[in-house]
């Protein structure tokens, strides 16, 4: 099931075509999304990404999609993989404690590979990115291989992920306009917080990306005000142009049921057909799970991971 049959799937059994209910259908999948992704260990929410560490330094900055940890490992300068145990950020600093950071610099004497690591932080430059901190600190520079747990990339066809060339047209009442829907293009629902000074748009900030665009659309506002003229922006990036996923392509009825469950909640429907859908959905999550958590499992090396018992055919 792609994007576009599902979207048109919801409006066909909710029997709901409204213009608020179908802006929102982008919500209700990701919301769906959000609740499988934290429910079963299924492939696709893995990544894995390579790194380097630098003497003396015992921080790594995370990638801006992490959320959790499967693995982290160290290459020496022989290839040789060197897994990092998980500790408390105070055991590392209480069995560790040689290098500080003064100022400017570190001193004392970095200590070897390492062979801990603990999530440390926000980042300085950035709050909303994460760090880790290493021990002992690293006495050469390093790979750092990472296996970790991602939300991988939504089903919604044409969000919109970026934005630019902006035109910033003309005799515009100053203000700020939140949340205001744009208008033009092939897709629809996106909305932008918009900026004017002096008559012109000065910026315009992407609040919600709606679905169904394509790189290189114009998109204007009708909402700014009853002067000026001119104003438009194109689209630069768009989420999944294709409105594929792992679990669209392998096991839709899970997130069917689990939007359609979030599309009664939004419409307040009656309590027996929310806790339908939501048995449904339940159902539908147990028999992912069994592949997610069992067979997928079957045979990990570790079993720190998430395994359940099942079945056997």
């Amino acid at each position: 099931m792609n994007y576009e049959t599902l979207y048109n799937n919801i409006q066909a059994y909710a029997e709901n075509t409204e213009s608020l209910f179908v802006a929102s259908i982008p919500v209700f999948v990701q919301q769906a999304e959000d609740r499988i992704y934290n429910s079963v260990q299924i492939p696709p929410l893995r990544k894995n990404v390579t790194g380097n560490v630098s003497s003396g330094n015992q921080y790594l900055s995370l990638p801006s999609d992490y959320l959790a940890s499967y693995s982290v490992a160290v290459v020496d300068s022989s290839g040789n993989y060197n897994y990092l145990l998980n500790k408390d950020v105070n055991f590392l600093r209480e069995a560790y404690p040689s290098v500080t950071y003064a100022g400017t610099a570190y001193q004392g004497t970095p200590g070897g590979v390492p062979k801990y690591y603990a999530l440390f932080g926000n980042q300085y430059g950035n709050l909303e990115a994460l760090s880790y901190i290493l021990a002992p600190t690293p006495d050469s520079n390093y790979v750092v291989e990472m296996h970790y747990f991602y939300y991988p990339p939504t089903i919604v066809q044409g969000q919109i992920a970026t934005l630019n060339t902006l035109t910033a047209g003309s005799l515009y009442t100053n203000g700020v306009y939140q949340n205001v829907p744009l208008t033009g293009g092939s897709g629809a629902n996106a909305t932008a917080d918009i900026v004017i000074v002096g008559g012109v748009v000065t910026s315009c900030s992407l609040k919600f990306g709606g679905n169904f665009y394509v790189v290189g659309d114009i998109l204007s506002c009708s909402s700014l005000g009853s002067t000026g003229t001119g104003f438009s922006i194109k689209v630069a990036t768009v989420s999944n142009a294709a409105g594929t996923s792992w679990l669209g392509d392998n096991y839709d009825p899970v997130l069917f049921y689990g939007a359609m469950r979030e599309a009664i909640v939004f419409m307040k429907g009656e309590q027996d057909m929310v806790q339908y859908y939501e048995k449904l959905y339940q159902e539908a999550l147990a028999q992912l799970k069994r592949l997610g958590d069992g067979l997928e499992r079957n045979d990990a090396y570790r079993k720190g991971q998430t395994s359940l018992p099942y079945d056997k055919l």
